[in-house]
């Protein structure tokens, strides 16, 4: 965990290489081919998977950027498959229907991937919100995609499977949504005998979504993971515990996915598919993906930047693989090599992709080294009270330095209640003065938490006299940043993006709400 923390790289490929160590041609020397059995237990994991990214995604957030990651999800995915599978048909020699159908696996940004990397990497709240989207939404076209690919018979009429996709895609928007809306009503509204059953309920309620889904013919991964979203955002009872049990049963599906995957593949088979995946690979990374986010984003007048990374962060995972598995199942020719090219593809270009994303944001100017935490506090009084405990982080150049904590000037309703200075911490008094490198604790009530927000960024940028100098605060440079913490640089504010607000908020604001 603590190697794949500070490498950048998904723990995917941690557990992937424990699967491969105990299989056949490793030190266990275990048996396992049964691919049917694989895709089952993909399933469920990635049910699983979407319903934590769902609960831990903020709508005040995402909601600039749906449109976004809609049009990435749908139009961006036709864009990827086609380019990839016209590489992997001219370059590689494969043939039309297994060009198409790795091009349609290899196009879905993997959910779990996206959410254990980028929310360790401090990113524009933009760039976040279009990427843990993409990956929540584009799950549900691709699987309709390769289910359609893998079919014995032939393809039929592209209008006919657009239709069906976007049949698909509706009937699990309303499951999802209408799931959510009354499981997040009843939980409000019933009083159950444990609060331990408040998680349990909540995740019984995601897999409610998702079965809804796929009885009604739609995406039920989709459904899932709006149903998980809504219920992530409607300020249930216990939603601090909500979150880490979906986040702990998160863990233990990925574990199981990822061992039984590496399970799966022959080690020694991979040699002959090596140079093939990586011409894929390149085509799809170097081509593909930054053609399907131009192509996809021209309507919202992004900056290139952001373009920039967001190509380089469509990072792949084991949905690609586990998506790999319709073909074997459907015992469709070519599929064991399928199989193949897919598993390397995604180890190696994972391996490249994860660790080097922080070298290109801060090479972009888009993120920040500065170490975050997310705040999981669960507390009755905050509860009560609907209080949000904030870390508020003063890195180097923060005009905070030398402000004592009373002329933070904080509104009613919000206090610095405890001052983490180095390896000690204490509660700070009236007349504290504040320290580049200091990190704060800070308790606001719901009505305040905006304004205290403002209140930091401005005093980060313009220092104690924030606000008499016509210094507002609230620039691209002096927002939250993405892994939980405020940044608050001195002076340092970059140009004003075309589409967004002057006080746009441009990162994931980590906090704990009862």
């Amino acid at each position: 965990m603590r190697i794949s923390s500070r490498s950048g790289l998904p723990s995917l490929l941690l557990y992937l290489g424990i699967g491969i160590a105990i299989g056949q041609d490793g030190i266990g020397n275990v048996a396992f081919d049964n691919a049917e059995l694989t895709q089952v237990i993909g399933y469920a994991a990635l049910v699983v998977i979407l319903a934590e990214g769902g609960l831990g995604t903020k709508w005040k957030e995402i909601k600039p950027a749906l449109p976004a990651a809609i049009v990435l999800s749908t139009v961006g995915v036709a864009v990827s498959v086609g380019i990839t599978a016209a590489g992997a048909h001219y370059l590689v020699g494969l043939d039309w229907r297994q060009a198409l159908i790795i091009g349609a696996v290899v196009s879905s940004t993997d959910a779990a991937a996206v959410f254990s990397v980028l929310r360790k990497v401090p990113l524009p709240s933009r760039v976040t919100g279009v990427l843990e989207a993409e990956s929540g939404f584009n799950d549900a076209p691709v699987v309709i995609l390769v289910v359609a690919f893998s079919t014995a018979g032939p393809v039929e009429h592209w209008w006919v499977l657009v239709a069906e996709i976007a049949l698909e895609l509706a009937i699990g928007v309303a499951v999802g949504l209408v799931v959510g809306l009354v499981g997040a009503y009843g939980l409000r509204h019933v009083a159950l005998p444990a609060s331990g059953l408040y998680p349990i309920a909540v995740m019984a309620i995601a897999v409610v979504a998702y079965a809804a889904g796929a009885m009604a013919h739609g995406s039920g991964f989709l459904a899932v993971y709006l149903a998980s979203m809504v219920l992530g955002n409607a300020k249930l009872p216990h939603a601090p515990a909500n979150r880490g049990f979906a986040e702990g049963l998160g863990w233990i599906a990925q574990i199981g996915m990822f061992v039984l995957l590496g399970l799966l593949v022959t080690p020694h088979e991979l040699v002959h598919d090596f140079w093939p995946a990586v011409v894929i690979g390149l085509v799809l990374t170097v081509v593909a993906r930054p053609m399907e986010v131009l192509i996809s984003l021209v309507p919202f007048r992004i900056p290139w930047q952001e373009q920039a990374l967001m190509s380089w962060a469509g990072l792949r995972g084991a949905v690609p693989i586990i998506l790999a598995t319709i073909p074997m199942v459907s015992g469709i020719e070519g599929s064991e090599r399928i199989f193949n090219i897919v598993f390397v593809l995604v180890v190696v270009y994972t391996l490249v992709q994860g660790p080097t994303l922080p070298w290109l944001a801060k090479a972009l100017k888009l993120g920040d080294s500065a170490e975050a935490a997310d705040l999981g506090v669960e507390s009755a009084p905050l509860e009560r009270l609907r209080g949000h405990l904030l870390s508020v982080a003063i890195p180097e150049r923060s005009r905070m330095h030398g402000v004592e904590v009373a002329e933070l000037r904080l509104p009613a309703g919000a206090a610095v209640t405890l001052v983490v200075r180095e390896d000690s911490s204490f509660v700070p008094g009236p007349a504290t003065v504040l320290r580049h490198g200091d990190e704060l604790l800070v308790v606001a009530t719901d009505p305040v938490r905006d304004a205290t927000e403002r209140r930091l960024r401005a005093v980060g940028q313009g220092g104690k006299l924030a606000g008499w100098l016509g210094t507002g605060g609230a620039t691209a440079a002096s927002a939250p940043t993405a892994t939980g913490r405020f940044h608050l640089p001195g002076g340092d504010a970059r140009k004003h993006v075309p589409g967004e607000g002057p006080w746009k908020k441009t990162s994931e604001q980590k906090k704990t709400s009862g």
